[in-house]
């Protein structure tokens, strides 16, 4: 009974015994992935300062009026070229002319006056001489004593007041001389107003303003036009701290806003004028002949001041999304993201300022599909 007791026990072990399930095989691991590495490395860059400014013309000119008036003609436009003595504004000239029609009138009118004054002199020089001679015979009959006292006096009275009419004709035929070189100014002077009347260009070069109709009245200094002449720098604003390290002739890059690729140039001019808001000198720099440069463009100009330790990756192993980059490092077999910040770019390289230390092993190249956890084999 008691062997009977312990069947159906040992059949309900034998039951529960055939229905677990055997345990399964374990999957296989995935092979790493063959991977190169390029270590992050302290390099010594150049210490770049980069100043920003503006670009204008070496030679500009404002055109303006010496004289108020109409303006009767106008013959540039923005954007034209002009050369040198060309013909750009006209005035009314009509009351110039008046003036300069009288100037020349009453230098006709002294210049006539002339003959009849040297006739005068002439005269009293005719005078003079026949009272001398008068007066040198009657000297001698009074020495004589052959005329009187009195007759004596009459010929001394007419030579004396033949010699006073003689300097007397002279001294109004050079009032005559004077008043005709007056005239001959005052012609002189009508004239030349008379030529401000028609503005021409100064120098070669190209209209960059225009403030001017015709019919407009032109006031005295009032700006016209403006001409700038072939030859551009740019203008930058050097930190006071940084101007020790800056010297004229030294070398330096420009890049400008729409054009594109850089100007190598040297720096031409440092004015020795600080700006009490900002603290800056300004720094000039000439830029060489392109055909799209053009006063008022932005730049900016960079300046080598020795050298920096920088730590440099290779550029190509940054992967940007949206504004943020990373890379895949090296960590024990293992692919890792890392997050940087990236500074300045040389060539092929890049400068990290924070995410990698000296050392760390960035995957690069980076195979396709790579991503962060993935088991990773470094090859040589």
């Amino acid at each position: 009974m008691k062997n009977a007791a312990l069947i159906p026990i040992a059949l309900l072990i034998l039951l529960v015994g055939c229905g677990e399930t055997p345990d399964a095989p374990t999957a296989a691991q995935p092979r790493p992935i063959q991977v190169q590495v390029v270590a992050a490395s302290v390099q010594q860059w150049p210490s770049v300062y980069e100043a920003t400014g503006t670009v204008r013309a070496r030679t500009s000119a404002t055109i303006a009026a010496k004289w108020m008036g109409y303006v009767r003609l106008v013959n540039v436009q923005v954007g034209d070229r002009v050369r040198q003595g060309q013909l750009l504004v006209s005035l009314d000239a009509r009351d110039l002319d008046a003036g300069a029609n009288r100037a020349a009138a009453a230098r006709d009118e002294v210049g006539n006056a002339v003959p009849e004054a040297d006739s005068a002199v002439a005269s009293a020089k005719a005078s003079l001489d026949l009272a001398q001679s008068t007066f040198r015979r009657m000297n001698e009959l009074y020495e004589k004593k052959s005329i009187s006292d009195q007759e004596f006096d009459e010929a001394q009275a007419r030579r004396k007041a033949a010699q006073s009419a003689y300097e007397m004709a002279r001294a109004q035929r050079a009032q005559l001389d004077a008043r005709l070189a007056q005239a001959g100014q005052e012609v002189e002077a009508a004239q030349v107003a008379r030529s401000y009347a028609n503005i021409a260009a100064p120098f070669s070069g190209i209209v960059t303003s225009k403030s001017v109709e015709p019919g407009n009245l032109a006031a005295p200094g009032a700006p016209l036009l403006t001409i700038e002449r072939d030859g551009y720098r740019l203008e930058t604003s050097v930190e006071e701290s940084k101007l020790a390290s800056i010297r004229t002739g030294q070398a330096a890059t420009v890049m400008l806003d729409g054009i594109e690729g850089a100007f190598s140039t040297r720096v031409s001019e440092i004015v020795p004028a600080v700006d009490t808001a900002s603290r800056a000198y300004i720094v000039k720099l000439d830029l060489p002949s392109a055909p799209d440069l053009r006063s008022g463009l932005f730049g900016r100009a960079r300046f080598q001041l020795g050298s920096r330790p920088v730590l440099a990756i290779p550029f190509a192993a940054v992967t940007e999304q949206g504004q943020l980059q990373s890379v895949l490092v090296e960590e024990s077999g293992i692919a890792r993201t890392r997050l940087i910040t990236l500074g300045d770019k040389a060539k092929d390289q890049a400068e990290v300022l924070s995410g990698l230390a000296a050392g760390d092993k960035i995957i690069f190249p980076v195979p396709r599909g790579l991503s962060d956890g993935a088991r990773i084999e470094v090859t040589p």
